[in-house]
């Protein structure tokens, strides 16, 4: 395996600065890492040769004239099959979609690509982003690189996984309840959820309007505070865009690696921690939160009692939210088409229930129905009204808790990467994994997940996460790469590095 494949994002983008490298080679690289083991992780949907060398060797004319586009031209990027793609398959991992290529690109894409980053390709995911486990992909599940027999998380596990296999130095995730931060737990990679319109959505294809975010997916804090800060800032074109500046990620990064973390108060959130989460999970957390108060911390125990509901109002919400989304599916502009079988002259509303019948996926088929249900007649108060008022409460158990807290912390997942299949028939068990991460999607609030060790029980990687006010982005960097400098002294190199299948291609079956 090149050894460019295995530096960071930032190493590579001072390599390219040096004259040590250029774009073409890196990107060459890690197209050849793809081809070498993707058949065995299945990290993507959709690999963009001809289109990364393109963008590679523009980057490197630019950099030859002197004028490159970003700190980050000439680094290759992956990104996740939900946001529209000029010219390249966007399928959202489902059926339904399959073939489609948008006409335009996502505010996101446009801006990786006017930063000079050349897109390696779609990333896969569970279908329109419903699941945790990126086996609800209509393309086949994604593998973990940790464990080729284990899950990668979801609903991006296409993308933690890609950085992970180091089939990519960076990786653009979406996250609903958890799909950036979840993913990163369990494949030992570094996940950012931004605050909520702080990374426009204009293009992404929508699972829950008033919850999805886009963000980072990396090996190191500091690489994703150099991608938030390329994808983040306000959009004209999308209507729940924050209009105001990125935060000083990059700073505070940069800061935070330097350990020191005098006067900053960090709040164990008491809700979520202890039962229910596994021992390894929980030791590794508890390590690294006195691996911050050695740092100079101050812990404080905080209680959001709100949090307790935070899983059931999220799933009376978000299905409420992806019926509507996706009634537009409806096989009349585009997308499949299947029409009934034994029906000469099928009408509009035959053609359409064929159409979603074959199109969509037992789980998506599962939150339609459900969100269908709880906005209808009768119900919705019962249901929907009742969920949105413990939204209310949980933001204000969020506002009650940064009063004596800086930060929040908790385990990111409770368990570390279940096996594939394990719990495909139990849908409750698999939206457990998200109890840690939802709080801060219903309330719009940043989070970030970095690798916090691997658990006794099973050498698998654990993930420590932190949680910021809105718009305080920043402070999940500095707490982020302080833990990270932290763990890389005790662990003696990063994480990854301790990865059965990922040396060589011959040790990924």
């Amino acid at each position: 395996m090149s050894d460019l494949v295995r530096r960071t994002a930032a190493d590579l983008a001072d390599a390219l600065a040096a004259g040590e490298t250029t774009s073409v080679e890196l990107t060459e690289a890690h197209l050849d890492r793809i081809a070498a083991v993707d058949g065995d992780v299945h990290a993507f949907l959709h690999v963009d040769r001809e289109g990364a060398l393109e963008q590679a060797r523009a980057s490197d004319e630019r950099r030859a004239a002197g004028r490159p586009a970003g700190p980050l031209d000439g680094v290759p990027v992956a990104v996740k099959d939900v946001l529209a793609t000029k010219g390249l398959p966007t399928t959202c991992g489902s059926k339904i979609l399959e073939g489609w290529v948008p006409p335009y690109d996502a505010t996101l894409v446009t801006r990786l690509r006017e930063a000079g980053l050349p897109i390696l390709g779609k990333t896969n995911m569970d279908e329109f982003a419903m699941g945790s486990s990126t086996e609800h992909s209509a393309y086949g599940p994604t593998h973990n690189p940790w464990d080729l027999d284990r899950i990668p998380g979801g609903s991006g596990g296409g993308s933690a996984a890609a950085v992970a296999a180091f089939e990519a130095p960076l990786a653009i995730g979406t996250d609903t309840g958890g799909s950036i931060r979840q993913p990163g737990a369990v494949t030992g990679t570094v996940g950012v959820k931004p605050t909520y319109g702080g990374v426009s959505r204009y293009g992404l294809v929508a699972l829950a309007n008033s919850l999805d975010q886009a963000g980072p997916v990396t090996r190191t804090v500091l690489d994703a505070a150099l991608l938030h800060e390329v994808i983040g800032g306000h959009d004209p074109l999308d209507s729940t865009s924050v209009d105001q500046p990125v935060p000083p990620v990059v700073e505070a990064a940069r800061q935070g690696a330097a350990g020191d973390m005098k006067g900053v108060r960090i709040g164990v959130v008491k809700e979520l921690t202890g039962e229910g989460y596994q021992h390894g999970v929980q030791a590794r957390f508890d390590e690294s939160v006195q691996l911050l108060v050695d740092a100079g911390a101050e812990v404080v125990e905080v209680s959001c009692p709100s949090f307790v509901h935070a899983l059931a109002a999220y799933y009376l919400i978000l299905p409420s939210e992806a019926s509507s989304n996706l009634a537009k599916f409806d096989a009349m502009r585009y997308g499949l088409r299947v029409y009934p079988e034994g029906v000469e002259d099928p009408s509009a509303e035959e053609v359409m229930r064929a159409t979603r019948d074959a199109g969509f996926g037992d789980e998506v088929k599962r939150r339609i129905i459900l969100g269908t249900y709880a906005l209808s007649s009768g119900y919705y108060d019962a249901y929907y009204g009742q969920a949105q008022k413990v939204r209310t409460l949980i933001g204000r158990d969020f506002a009650s808790a940064f009063e004596s807290a800086d930060v929040l912390v908790s385990p990111t997942a409770p368990t570390t990467a279940f096996k594939l299949g394990e719990k495909l028939d139990d849908p409750v068990a698999m939206y457990l994994n998200d109890i840690a991460t939802i709080p801060a999607n219903l309330a719009g609030v940043p989070g970030l997940s970095v690798p916090s060790g691997l658990a006794d029980e099973d050498a698998l990687p654990t993930g420590f996460q932190v949680l910021a006010p809105a718009l305080a982005d920043d402070r999940l960097y500095r707490v982020g790469a302080a833990l990270e400098a932290a763990l890389l002294d005790r662990w003696g190199g990063p994480l990854l590095d301790k990865a059965p299948a990922l040396a060589e291609k011959e040790t990924v079956r």
